[in-house]
């Protein structure tokens, strides 16, 4: 009689950037293809493999962590050959600190060795004892790693990794590595083939996006990029992150104009509208150039969304700079804007600055920023009701009312959130295209509570119904996987990472 082998289930927890997301779906992808099967969502048993992909950008991202950590360990006490691993940004800064910490995690890998998770849980299950390997540098692009994607009809694709840039505050550089880029062929290689597969939207990854190309001489490879991708046919939207202001050039403002499938959607982090703090942040740029950036982004693209990244209370911040990015805040009339209270890190230069600020001033900074900026959000919102917008159908968790309110939700050309009334008679499908009249407006969300205009079936739907009819495959392609999309950020303070 056969005996029949239980192959062994995984979680894969996120935290951070759009670039750990993407990430976390190499590690699915990667083990799926050594024998893991997903953990199902609602059960009471836990995975027999718990895998945290880290951040370190933030304050808090430590003690989160090991918060997390010291409850899952009761878990695993309780479950004899449950293991866990830890990868990611904080894995590559604290190293072997994390077992001294917390001795009953039984894998640390780093941001450059992601392809060896699997092969490290089998090395610690046969030797029981934790194993920890760093790599300095980057040995094999990401992209060539097995993938599992979240949806049928988004993707994240990675154009480059590492940052050459020197922020003062940012650790990413020393975690990431330089900027490596991938040649333009591999890339659009990888779309066309998630395109074959239903994927009719696209984001361009990368630390610093828009500076693609500098590894290999060409200063106008990234807006190239954008107009090769407009020639792929069944491609419908384009999208990057996130581009840096220094390296934004004519170019790819002309770029995203003429190609009518990159959408008319910019996130350009500002950090801080004071010259002085940006010259302290070592930036290199000045408030002047951001916002003759966005001045002729609007020109060429009069319907463009502009979100940004802004820190406040960074080391010797005065009232003044404060004001000053305020200013530019409302000169600027963003769509959003993530913003962060400064966080010291270590190792970086800004961690040992003099003028380190009081919490309660950060706070109240804070506090009057985040006013504003959802005050112009709701403002520039407004604008549009009655308008017509065009939605890319998003796959159900996209709204936390839309169950109650019989309403689906999708994403505009400009990236706004849409909470839209469902069609009568119709079966929409996540990946559809439906076309509608905006009824209200909201700070961070747009509602259309007419009966749509229109309802497009496309193939991205078909591959969603595909997939959900049927169990997932274990097991992806190299680079170029099965149907692809970008995960939600289940554990995530915005693009912290974003430069």
């Amino acid at each position: 009689m056969t005996k029949t082998t239980v192959p062994k289930t995984y979680e894969v927890r996120t935290y951070g950037c759009q670039m750990n997301v993407h990430d976390s779906e190499r590690l699915s992808g990667l083990l799926e293809d050594a024998g893991y099967v997903a953990a199902p969502a609602k059960t009471e048993k836990p995975a027999d493999v718990v895998v945290f992909n880290t951040c370190a950008v933030r304050e808090n991202a430590d003690n989160r962590l090991y918060g997390t950590l010291g409850h899952i360990a009761s878990i695993k006490r309780e479950n004899p050959g449950m293991q866990i691993a830890v990868g990611g940004c904080l894995a590559q800064k604290d190293r072997d600190t994390i077992t001294k910490r917390a001795p009953y995690v039984d894998v640390v890998f780093g941001t450059h060795n992601i392809g060896s998770l699997p092969a490290l849980l089998d090395r610690a299950r046969v030797q029981e004892e934790s194993q920890v390997e760093i790599l300095e540098s980057l040995e094999v692009f990401p992209s060539t790693l097995p993938t599992k994607r979240e949806s049928a009809f988004a993707a994240w694709v990675s154009i480059s990794v590492g940052c050459n840039n020197t922020c003062t505050f940012c650790i990413v550089p020393s975690l990431r590595g330089k900027e490596k880029d991938r040649r333009p062929g591999e890339i659009l290689a990888e779309i066309e083939a998630l395109v074959a597969e239903g994927v009719v939207e696209v984001t361009l990854l990368g630390q610093n996006v828009n500076s693609y190309g500098v590894e290999f001489g060409d200063k106008y490879a990234f807006g190239k990029l954008l107009r090769a991708c407009g020639e792929i046919e069944g491609l419908e939207r384009v999208r990057f992150t996130s581009p840096h202001p220094a390296a934004f050039s004519d170019d790819v403002i002309a770029a995203m104009a003429e190609t009518p499938n990159v959408m008319p959607q910019l996130h350009m982090p500002l950090q801080s509208g004071s010259d002085r703090v940006l010259k302290a942040m070592r930036r290199s740029y000045r408030k002047d150039r951001y916002l003759g950036i966005i001045d002729r982004v609007r020109v060429a693209m009069p319907d463009a969304a502009i979100t940004t990244d802004i820190i406040i209370g960074f080391p010797g911040e005065t009232e003044e700079d404060f004001l000053e990015t305020m200013d530019v805040v409302r000169q600027a009339r963003f769509t959003s804007a993530y913003t962060f209270q400064y966080s010291p890190r270590p190792g970086t230069p800004a961690a040992t600055y003099d003028e380190q600020l009081p919490k309660a001033v950060v706070q109240d900074r804070y506090d009057r920023l985040v006013a504003l900026v959802n005050q112009i959000a709701w403002d520039e919102n407004q604008a549009l009701v009655g308008s017509t917008v065009e939605l890319l159908v998003a796959d159900g968790r996209g709204g936390k009312k839309d169950e109650a309110t019989h309403r689906l939700t999708g994403r505009a050309r400009d990236n706004r959130l849409v909470h839209f009334a469902r069609p009568e008679g119709i079966d929409v499908r996540p990946g559809d295209m439906v076309t509608t009249v905006v009824t209200t407006a909201a700070p961070h969300h747009l509602m259309a509570d007419g009966q749509p205009l229109a309802v497009r079936r496309t193939r991205a739907g078909d591959a969603w119904e595909v997939r959900n009819a049927a169990p997932a495959p274990v097991g992806v392609g190299l680079g170029m996987p099965s149907v692809g999309a970008p995960a939600p950020l289940p554990v995530t303070d915005g693009p912290a990472c974003a430069c």
